[in-house]
């Protein structure tokens, strides 16, 4: 592949919870459901993105996520998974999709997040990215995404094979995709079946309908356990069956089925070879389990990427709803966010100068803080020498810092691709030249919404791991005189 698998669409915060059911509630005969374990994991395009980074290829995700404790969460998840997420801005709130669940089988779903929120302009990076793609992704899931003009601009110029999953409330597929994988209750909703017409008949005609609308190479209509039916330029279909019969939870087997797809066109396959290797990879997902079974443990993990609040003075500054207010206030003031990040293990004059330097270069100045185990595994176990809620409360304490949110990683990455500031700060040594802003890690992932990365001074001698050497090392006292 010359480049990355590129998926685009709306992106879901999904959320199992399993229980046991063993009484009806008191007041209602409905059942009561005791939870005993809750999942998370990414829905909609970014399930399909998860499925693809698991089977080894480069993923990138164009996504929309909002400023709120659900997008937190699936920036963590996503960044856990391998995916590069290059988000744009989302107004309103996470969408979710929360499953209630006893003995495998679904009581009730329940979703929240309100009226599909608008999403913002891709940065030049995005577009340039879908360009430079081996294959495109389009997994929409009619929350706005797939009808961003830019997008679709660039989804129509790229040369890339592109593989729209559709859904009844989406757009149009852009003119020119080279595989549609709509299933067959969204078939007959965008193209109604003549009455008396046979099931197959009936996919056939609606995907033969929809190439036509669409101007699209190939129409492709899952069917769940009997496989899938292509329809490319003749007249006759082409019928894929399953492997063998598979029985269980077909949740996000689409997804499944699309990505699966959009990894063989990107290695070279013909149409009619990626849908085989689809519809067995499908079968094979259902059969084995469904999604609990199918995503690396990372992303079905519960641990939270970013902790709810701190308890104590400057409390209130610290976690992700406090943060998600700055964000909001901030840009509907259309200020400029900053954020810088670090350790911060016994705060000295060096940090400070630091924090004071970055917070003059926009409204407001985000603090992320590495987590007590993220310190441990960057610098040892017996690092941090104060836990993190000490740190963040002290880093809360200063005027020069608006808000602080803890990370678990050993990275930013899933914190920053969820804040989108405009200027990610690094402290550098400003009297020899060094620190190049260019080399550091972050200043890529800047790039992906268009922000940028600079280095501000700081004083020299400051040091932690010095001020602990000195701190333990032994003092040597004078031999008393005789």
């Amino acid at each position: 592949m010359r480049g990355p698998v590129v998926v685009v669409g709306d992106t879901l915060l999904d959320r199992d919870v399993e229980g046991v059911v063993n009484r009806l509630c008191p007041d209602s005969p409905v059942p009561v459901l005791d939870e005993t374990v809750a999942t998370d994991r990414p829905g909609g395009a970014g399930l399909a993105a998860v499925f693809a980074a698991a089977q080894g290829a480069e993923v990138v995700l164009v996504t929309a996520l909002a400023d709120d404790a659900g997008g937190a969460r699936l920036s963590a998840l996503l960044a856990a998974a391998g995916v590069r997420v290059y988000p744009l801005p989302l107004s309103g709130a996470t969408p979710e999709k929360i499953r209630l669940r006893a003995r495998g089988r679904v009581l009730l779903r329940h979703d929240r997040g309100g009226v599909p929120g608008e999403p913002g302009q891709p940065s030049e990076e995005v577009l340039r990215v879908i360009g430079a793609a081996s294959a495109v992704l389009v997994s929409d899931y009619g929350r706005g995404v797939a009808r961003q003009p830019a997008l679709r601009d660039a989804l129509a110029a790229t040369r890339a094979p592109v593989v729209w999953d559709p859904h009844p409330r989406g757009p149009a597929a852009v003119p020119g995709v080279h595989l549609a994988t709509p299933n067959e209750s969204e078939v007959r909703e965008l193209v109604p079946a003549l009455p008396g017409t046979s099931r197959l008949a009936a996919a056939s005609r609606g995907a033969q309908g929809l190439r036509r609308r669409w101007r699209a190479g190939a129409v492709a209509v899952t069917l769940g356990g009997d496989g899938a039916l292509l329809c490319h330029a003749g007249s006759t279909p082409l019928v894929v069956p399953t492997p063998g019969s598979a029985e269980g939870d077909t949740c996000g087997a689409g997804d499944r089925f699309a990505a699966a797809a959009s990894l063989a066109l990107a290695q070279g396959a013909l149409v009619s070879e990626a849908v085989q290797a689809a519809v067995a990879e499908a079968s094979a997902y259902v059969a084995g389990g469904g999604v609990a079974a199918a995503l690396p443990s990372p992303a079905g993990a519960r641990s939270q990427p970013v902790r709810a609040g701190v308890p104590g003075p400057g409390g209130d500054r610290v976690g992700v709803a406090p943060v998600a207010a700055l964000l909001a206030e901030v840009r509907a003031a259309g200020g400029t966010v900053v954020a810088t990040g670090g350790c911060f293990d016994l705060l000295h004059a060096g940090h400070v100068a630091t924090l004071q330097a970055a917070r003059q270069l926009g409204d407001c100045l985000i603090v992320c803080l590495n987590s007590d185990a993220s310190v441990a595994g960057l610098k040892g176990p017996d690092r941090p020498v104060m836990s993190e809620g000490d740190r963040a409360r002290l880093l809360a304490a200063l005027s020069c810092v608006d808000a602080v949110m803890i990370f678990d990683e050993s990275t930013p990455e899933a914190a920053l691709s969820w804040l989108r500031p405009d200027i990610w700060v690094k402290g550098g040594d400003y009297a020899t030249g060094g620190g190049d802003a260019a080399g550091l890690p972050e200043a890529e992932v800047l790039r992906r919404w268009g922000g940028n990365t600079v280095v501000v001074p700081y004083l020299d001698g400051r040091s932690t791991t010095d001020m602990i050497a000195r701190s333990v090392a032994p003092v040597s006292t004078p031999e008393r005189v005789r």
